[in-house]
Formats: C-alpha cells, sequence, structure tokens
C-alpha cells in the first residue's frame, strides 16, 4: 500500500483538548459518491507523541460538507481510548460502515478529556483489509537524475 497526499489527513498533527479535526480532508469526487460499497474503508491512525496522562480521547471519523470539516458534520464511527493505549508507534484502526458516505469530505475528529489532553498522529484513510498489512519503512529521496 503506498500514502499518497491524498488519503492522509494528519501528519504529526497535535491534538488537544476540545474537538480538533484533521489538517486535511479527503475529497470524494461528488457527495453521492461512497467509497465504502465494495470494500471496506477505515482510518488508520498512528501515535507519533503518546498521548498525555490521565487523559481520555474519542476518535471519530467524521464527513461533512466543507473541506474545513465544520459544516454539516456528521459521526461515521468512533473509537474511545484511555491515554495508555496511546503509546508512541501504535497503531489503531476506526471501521467506516459501508453505505453511510452522504457528504463530499472526509475527516478526524479527536476530543480529549481529562488530565494532560495531547496526542500526536498521523492519520490515513485506507481500505480496512490493507491495516494488518502495513509497513513503515525509512523515508527514501528520489534523487533526480
Amino acid at each position: 500500500m503506498r500514502f499518497d497526499i491524498q488519503n492522509q489527513l494528519s501528519i504529526a498533527q497535535s491534538f488537544t483538548g476540545s474537538a480538533t479535526v484533521s489538517t486535511h480532508a479527503y475529497e470524494k469526487q461528488t457527495a453521492e459518491q461512497d467509497i465504502s460499497i465494495g470494500r471496506r474503508m477505515a482510518l488508520m491512525c498512528i501515535v507519533t507523541t503518546a498521548a498525555g496522562a490521565g487523559s481520555t480521547h474519542t476518535m471519530e471519523v467524521i464527513q461533512a460538507a466543507d473541506a474545513a470539516l465544520t459544516s454539516g458534520v456528521v459521526v461515521l464511527g468512533t473509537v474511545t481510548a484511555l491515554a495508555a493505549a496511546l503509546t508512541k508507534g501504535t497503531v489503531f484502526e476506526i471501521p467506516i460502515p459501508q453505505g453511510v458516505m452522504t457528504k463530499k469530505y472526509i475527516g478526524f475528529r479527536n476530543t480529549s478529556t481529562g488530565g494532560t489532553t495531547t496526542v500526536s498522529l498521523d492519520v490515513y484513510l485506507v481500505p480496512q483489509d490493507e491495516i494488518p498489512k502495513y509497513k513503515s519503512f525509512p523515508k527514501a529521496v528520489d534523487a533526480a537524475v
């Protein structure tokens, strides 16, 4: 599986306190297009900086009518985790049910409560069946020839 700018919602983004949305949103061709039909989709989240002690994080895959993820927001899936489970390098997924996409933009939202509420994440929209096969490789630099 290859990651590119289109399915990348957050890279080492710091999520702090109240509801914070991903830096980027995945833009479908139309609001009616449902990319979950035929192949299950999920958000793959990778912890880049461990969560602050004593916090609880509610992580959601959301859809919205705008790229800023602020208009007509609908939650498609939710995972709740305690800070102790969000250690650096941990990979987890938020499944997206099939047949529920009705807005043009797909994104991620984290809401933190209690304790030190910061966590940093990489978040990608990926086919769910490819998550167990995920393997991180050192960054490659392409040389111009």
